[in-house]
């Protein structure tokens, strides 16, 4: 399938029917007036710049990767440059949408401070059906952000137009950044569904006799495995358990070589081999860092 690549926000602008954006590096768009040209296809595109939405609509499938979302309720999606989307339009759908589409090249943050914190906020790596949903109160503080911003966006031009709009993006990404939290916890349910397949996965993985073949398993592949994006399953697992994705997967590790070092004569670099280590130093080496004794010693104490 082709993906179009759109470099600019004047380009976006003209790819979706709207007039020439008012500023070259920056635009909130009115998504009822966004029309998608697919003549019944699907359709993929990357943009070089942010794009961050508020959109209530009907009859649009949108994807990220393999992700799949219905955007039919009211809810924030946060793209960073370069990430590939595809949409889908039902033709039989009504054609009610609402909502904001703020799109911000990096070259308008130039020089701000939120040139460099903005890749901090890890939900622009966020997969599309971990967009964040908002409660009545929640979406009326958002769009209270858009509708300053919409102010000063319409305004003359001058010398403190683009500081109070990027402090205004700023705050916007600040609360986007606390509902996330609240989000964590209030899907409590989905949530430890995760953290039951996580087990579950690594449970499967490491019982398996190909680890000296396939290696430990990677963050990403444990991501690809659920559905979902490596940053939200780290920064889940952070909120739920305290620990990262990694450290899940060391933990893992080090409960399966405790196991082999008590129950089997194996040597150390027998099982860091079994284990997918290439050197059993590497192996020791992480084994005391998380045990606190080297796996000889703790062999020892079984003796």
């Amino acid at each position: 399938m082709e993906i179009k690549r759109i470099k600019s926000i004047t380009e976006y602008h003209r790819f979706v029917g709207l007039p020439k954006p008012q500023h070259p590096l920056i635009s909130l768009i009115d998504y009822s007036k966004v029309v998608h040209q697919t003549d019944g296809k699907s359709l993929s595109f990357v943009m070089d710049f942010y794009s961050i939405a508020l959109k209530r609509v009907d009859g649009i499938k949108m994807f990220y990767g393999q992700s799949e979302y219905d955007f039919d309720e009211g809810l924030m999606s946060f793209l960073a440059p370069g990430q590939v989307l595809r949409i889908e339009i039902d033709p039989n759908a009504p054609n009610n949408r609402s909502g904001y589409l703020l799109q911000i090249h990096p070259d308008f943050l130039w020089k701000s401070f939120l040139a460099k914190t903005i890749k901090q906020y890890e939900f622009f790596n966020y997969t599309i059906n971990e967009a964040l949903f908002l409660s009545d109160k929640e979406e009326t503080i958002i769009t209270t952000i858009f509708e300053g911003i919409k102010q000063e966006y319409h305004t003359n031009i001058d010398k403190f137009s683009k500081d109070l709009i990027i402090a205004q993006i700023e705050l916007l990404l600040k609360y986007a950044d606390r509902f996330y939290n609240r989000q964590f916890i209030t899907r409590e349910i989905s949530n430890h569904q995760i953290l039951s397949k996580i087990e579950g996965f690594l449970n499967d993985y490491f019982n398996t006799e190909n680890l000296s073949k396939s290696g430990l398993p990677s963050v990403q592949s444990i991501a690809e495995k659920l559905n979902i994006s490596p940053n939200y399953l780290s920064n889940l697992l952070k909120l739920h358990t305290g620990q990262s994705t990694q450290q899940h997967i060391h933990n893992k590790l080090i409960e399966k070589a405790k196991e082999k070092l008590s129950t089997t004569n194996l040597s150390v670099s027998e099982i860091a081999f079994e284990l997918g280590f290439e050197h059993s130093q590497s192996f020791s080496k992480l084994f005391k860092n998380k045990s606190g004794v080297s796996p000889l010693k703790f062999r020892e104490s079984f003796n």
